[in-house]
């Protein structure tokens, strides 16, 4: 794939780079290598990456200072890269950098991609989509910051290597990567596994007052408005309730969601086996992978609950469904 990255950028003097809304550490990594990778060696080509503003514990990676959390009225671009993103309305801000460029280009590993981009790179299989930007380049001038950007970026979405998706050549990527000097127990711990008191406080509450139905197989939890507000706490700091709920002895589907406005939810889904989330979070008007997916949904938490719990139950075994209805 690296020589479709040069024939993509043949001839362009502006290229733009996006994420979707509320970046995860997929997303920045994915941005970020690429970023610096096009910076190093296309210092001819003009160069901009846009996103939301980015969690904290992701701002050492280099280059973020660079990020534009706003749009230039008029400003268009001869590329727009479009990374980890299943659709152009999860651009967010920069959505209309992408209708307005001359050429689009689309990598991503959601399986709800429905390759609406001018030029596409889709590998639902993929861990990451900073995987799948790793075979974009030129091996030989990765540095060590854009090995740091791809890493993080494959251990987040991977559950720091214990999720499905991280196979045999996710682990050669990552061993390609810990070469160029990559400090991977900082980074995991660092961007990962730390938590401030406030983040900590909010995850054991929505740990008590979670709930388990169909008969233990589905978990969930939900945090209001108010209790953000009462911990001091922003969506960016909610990450990693869902994987925790997740692992609850005999679950195989674990919901978490806030209320983003009133009767509001945005909702992540997890899932073991049996279970494509995905398919869940599509009906409902979102997106995402076999085993991790999200969407937005109207409505009292157990107006949500209820119809999430309508579309899992179509695709639990038959058994499980007859002694549900019994």
């Amino acid at each position: 794939m690296q020589n479709k990255l040069a024939e993509l950028l043949e001839g362009k003097t502006s290229v733009a780079i996006g994420g979707h809304v509320r970046p995860d550490g997929d997303c920045v990594g994915a941005c970020m290598g690429l970023y610096q990778y096009l910076r190093n060696n296309y210092k001819d080509i003009e160069t901009d990456v846009y996103l939301e503003e980015i969690p904290s514990h992701f701002s050492f990676v280099k280059g973020t200072g660079d990020i534009r959390h706003q749009v230039q009225p008029g400003k268009t671009y001869d590329l727009f890269i479009c990374l980890d993103c299943g659709d152009a309305e999860r651009l967010g801000f920069s959505g209309p950098l992408f209708e307005s460029a001359a050429q689009t280009f689309c990598v991503d590993h959601h399986i709800s991609n429905q390759a609406f981009a001018d030029e596409n790179y889709i590998v639902p299989d993929a861990s990451s989509t900073s995987e799948l930007v790793f075979h974009l380049l030129d091996r030989e001038k990765i540095t060590k910051e854009i090995a740091e950007a791809l890493y993080i970026g494959i251990v987040h979405d991977t559950g720091v290597f214990q999720y499905s998706c991280a196979g045999p050549e996710t682990f050669r990527i990552a061993a390609d990567l810990l070469e160029k000097g990559v400090d991977a127990p900082s980074i995991i711990e660092r961007t990962y596994c730390e938590k401030s008191y406030a983040q900590n406080q909010i995850l054991g509450r929505a740990l008590l007052e979670s709930i388990v139905f169909m008969h233990g197989q589905c978990i969930f939890s939900s945090v209001s408005q108010a209790v953000m507000k009462f911990y001091g706490v922003t969506p960016k700091e909610l990450d990693g309730i869902v994987s925790q709920l997740r692992i609850t002895k005999g679950v195989e589907v674990a919901i978490f969601l806030y209320e983003q406005e009133p009767n509001v939810y945005k909702v992540s889904l997890r899932s073991k086996e049996k279970v494509d989330v995905s398919r869940v979070a599509v009906y409902f008007g979102g997106g995402g992978h076999v085993k991790a997916a999200g969407c937005t949904m109207p409505g009292t938490v157990h107006d949500v609950i209820n119809n999430l719990a309508g579309q899992i139950a179509l695709q639990l075994e038959p058994e499980e469904t007859k002694t549900e209805e019994a």
